[in-house]
Order: C-alpha cells, then structure tokens, then sequence
C-alpha cells in the first residue's frame, strides 16, 4: 500500500488510479478504507482514492506531538489532498463527518463537491452512542480494554454499539481488521485517545457548522432511514445548510450505508456526480 509523509506522520493511502474525477473517501472511528470495499468496485471510470486516516484503525501511529483533534484531522486531510496533488476532488464521507471542517477552516479550496453519507453533523461530535465510548477513553488504559471488549462477540455485536451501525452485520474479519492495530500498538492507542476525545464544545461546533454555508458547490447528502447514531432530522438540516445541498434518503440501512446498501449508494453517487459535471472515464474499446 503507498504512503505519505505528512506533518503528523505517515498515512498509507489505496489509489485505483485512471483519468476519471478524484472521489476521495473519508472514514469512521476506528475503521480504515474497508469501510468502502463494497462501493469502490461500483464507480468504474472514477479514481478512487482512500486514506487511511489516524482515527485508531491506522496501521503506523503518528508523531507523538500531532494534533488529532476533529479539526487538526481535517487538516490533516486538507494536507493530504496538497501532498497528492488532488484536484476537483469529491470528498465523500460516511460516519465520520470532520473533513467537512476543511470548509470552516477555508481549506476547501481542493473540493468540487461532497457526498456526505449519514455522518457526524451539528453537535453531534461524537455521535450519542459513542460519547460513552470517549469518556472510556479518557481514563489511563480505557482504550486497551475497549479493544479487548470488542474481541468479544456479544459486544461487538451489541445493537447500542458497532453491531448497531449496520443492519446486515459487519463481519468478523473486517472488524479484526479495525480494532487490530490499537489492539496490537500502544502508541496507535494513545494515537486513538486523542482522536476520541478531541471533538470541541457544542458551542465550537456550531459556530464550525454555520461557515459550513460558504461552501457553494454541489453536496449530496445520503441518509439512513435506520440510523441510530445519525439523527433524522440532521440530513434535511445538513442538505439545506449548503446553498447546493440535496437529500436522499436510503431505507434499510443504518449508519453504515456502504455496508448495507452499497449498489443503492453508488447509484445515487454516480447520478449526482454525473450530474454535478463529474462523468466517468473508461478507457476506450
């Protein structure tokens, strides 16, 4: 897998190449680009590129000194897209809604539109479920005893927690894969400490959430009809905060969209991209 160096350490990244439109997609806490192993092979003619962003699941922990916080994330992703040379690029997220902050902090410059899929918004940073999971996080070896909970079945299978996030079930194997890392590493434990807890006071993310108004190009936004970390009423919210928005709403699926409904979500993505300007390239014959 390639990687590159960015001022909080190295993020190793996948990258299917080709000429068509740079979609970049974003994760959850603490999962890794598997997150999007359904959708990806379903946007042919588009190069898809997927960080692997220190949010717990990252394979190498970052500098001891790097700012993990939801915004120093953002940033780090704005980085990412410099480094990369990413142009005209879609960013998509799911879960994790923190890259929208590359528009509060004016480094959306890179960004042609989003697709936001049932992701973090408002106030709800992290989501109510999950605020449980940050106070544990904050205690001296909290997040080694959350990796060894959720090496038990029944509990990452718990519908209040992960087993909550997709309503077909997120196999054993991918999770294994999410957790391992900060199960195997103690500095990528501290690196999942900071990111956990890093989230501003609700009077923070609101102001952040109101210069998300400046951004004046196209975004999707997804939402799961049976979310239970999302609210409802954030998706037709978050669509007519941005001049450009619009919702769709998918039945069936939780918080996990690419997880439960991967054909639905590509289908809606590749209508607004082509849509938006953004049509596939395939090579030609």
């Amino acid at each position: 897998m390639p990687s590159v160096e960015l001022s909080a350490g190295p993020v190793d990244y996948q990258d299917t190449g080709g000429e068509g439109p740079v979609l970049v997609f974003g994760h959850g806490l603490p999962m890794n680009e598997t997150q999007w192993r359904k959708v990806v092979p379903l946007l042919d003619g588009y190069r898809c590129v997927l960080p692997t962003l220190p949010l717990g699941g990252h394979r190498r922990p970052m500098r001891r000194d790097a700012d993990l916080t939801q915004r120093g994330v953002a940033l780090l992703l704005g980085e990412f897209l410099e480094r990369l040379g990413l142009e005209d690029v879609t960013l998509v997220l799911n879960d994790w809604g923190g890259g929208q902050f590359l528009v509060s902090e004016g480094r959306a410059e890179r960004l042609a539109r989003m697709v936001l899929v049932a992701c973090e918004a408002f106030d709800n940073f992290p989501p109510g479920p999950a605020r449980a999971m940050a106070h544990v996080c904050r205690i001296p070896g909290g997040v080694r005893l959350l990796t060894r909970l959720m090496g038990v079945r029944a509990v990452r299978r718990a519908r209040g927690g992960y087993g909550g996030m997709s309503l077909r079930g997120i196999p054993d194997e991918v999770m294994d894969d999410w957790f391992g890392p900060a199960t195997r590493s103690r500095a990528v434990r501290r690196d999942f400490a900071k990111f956990a807890t890093g989230a501003p006071d609700r009077a923070t993310l609101l102001d952040w959430s109101g210069r998300l108004r400046d951004f004046d190009r196209p975004v999707l936004v997804v939402w799961a009809a049976e979310d239970r970390l999302m609210p409802r009423e954030h998706g037709p919210r978050l669509a007519e905060l941005y001049p450009q928005g619009r919702l769709v709403e998918i039945a069936d699926s939780s918080t996990l969209v690419p997880e439960d409904q991967p054909e639905r979500l590509a289908e809606e993505m590749t209508r607004f991209l082509v849509a938006t300007g953004a049509s596939p390239v395939r090579p030609a014959g």
